[in-house]
């Protein structure tokens, strides 16, 4: 059982600490690895010890037919919909239950993110943190207000077992030309509304899944015993406007760039051993010189209209990054299939195998295993 704490100062600095039941900080070495499991588009599922993060959790899909407007196609749906609990229960079942998950992130609050996170809590009890929209999106599908704490960019969590998450205010994919609706930071000012008939949400991205101010992005330490690993995690990014500062209702939140040089200064890093990220070769030109990361898993490549149950449609490939980050000697981490799983330590990064979680979910190919 997890306690969310938080303290905020005026211009939205924060501490919040993030700790176990009868553990302290300062006495506990963290564990010495960390298991991340890539459970399609930006889900990532971290187990950190006893700590299990899921990151967005996006297994609903919603069809693409359903959406049209604005520059990027995402601003409005034709109908109202509600998240398929069934296919949630069938994942967290897979993973081991409502115990397999103790805290819920979510990096922006599109649709393809947030969709299904009051799910994941009602079914847990897991706490929640993102945007402020998230959190009305979360009370809008019927959770309570105290369920959901809201994280605007600075804030440092302390897990009680020497794992530290540092919050990134970030930006999101697209620009302000070509694509406003979808990458202009916006977050929603009140609950939605649900829909009187069905109970369901409208989930475009100028409805009621905004951005939520752009995004959070994720700087992880962890200080074991056998030595420090760290792993940064982003959802969505733009080239265009990465080193502009991020300023909503008269409050500046700092250029995403910026503030990820100031998570790596107050963690004490030069380097990550793992960047989790989105961009292609434009992104990874601007954040490879700040992260020195040692390896790479690219995540939201993959087709998220497609059903969850149907797994990975197409290999994943990049013709302009892959032969970037041979140059830079950055190990890429091709992900092969959903549930595909690593172990990342103070050495470095390798497959771990997760073959009973896929094949309860029915992905089981031991010719597409992690590697």
């Amino acid at each position: 059982m997890f306690k969310i704490t938080l303290s905020r100062s005026a211009l939205a600095g924060a501490c919040m600490t993030l700790v176990a039941s009868g553990a302290h900080a300062a006495e506990a070495a963290g564990p010495d690895h960390v298991s991340i499991t890539w459970m399609s588009v930006t889900n990532i599922y971290y187990e950190i010890g006893s700590l299990h993060i899921l990151t967005d959790g996006f297994i609903s899909r919603i069809p693409r037919e359903e959406f049209y407007g604005g520059g990027g196609g995402y601003a409005f749906t034709r109908h109202s919909h509600v998240p398929n609990a069934p296919a949630v229960e069938r994942v967290l079942d897979a993973l081991g239950g409502p115990t397999a998950v103790s805290l819920l992130v979510t990096g922006h609050s599109h649709w393809d993110h947030s969709f299904d996170t009051a799910t994941w809590s009602k079914l847990t009890g897991a706490p929640i943190i993102g945007s402020k929209t998230t959190c009305l999106e979360a009370m809008a599908q019927g959770l309570p207000e105290d369920r959901c704490q809201p994280i605007f960019g600075g804030e440092k969590l302390e897990t009680g077992e020497g794992a530290v998450m540092r919050v990134v205010r970030w930006n999101h994919s697209g620009d302000s030309n070509k694509n406003p609706e979808q990458h202009q930071p916006v977050e929603l000012c009140s609950v939605p509304t649900p829909d009187k008939e069905t109970g369901g949400l409208r989930a475009g991205v100028a409805e009621d899944f905004p951005n939520g101010g752009g995004n959070r992005a994720f700087l992880f330490t962890v200080d074991s015993k056998r030595g420090r690993y760290s792993w940064f995690y982003q959802n969505s990014a733009s080239p265009a406007d990465l080193s502009v500062s991020i300023i909503m209702d008269g409050t500046d939140y700092g250029a995403p760039l910026e503030n990820l040089k100031a998570a790596m200064r107050d963690a004490g890093l030069d380097h990550v051993d793992l960047w989790i990220g989105t961009g292609g070769i434009a992104m990874a030109k601007l954040l490879v010189p700040v992260l020195k990361p040692k390896a790479f898993l690219p995540v939201h490549w993959d087709d998220f209209f497609a059903p969850f149950e149907r797994g990975v449609t197409a290999p994943y490939a990049d013709a302009e990054l892959e032969p970037f980050l041979a140059q830079e000697k950055i190990k890429l981490i091709k992900p092969h299939q959903y549930m595909d799983k690593w172990r990342l330590d103070a050495t470095g990064i390798e497959p771990e195998d997760n073959e009973p979680v896929k094949r309860q979910l029915g992905f089981s190919d031991e010719g597409t295993a992690a590697r």
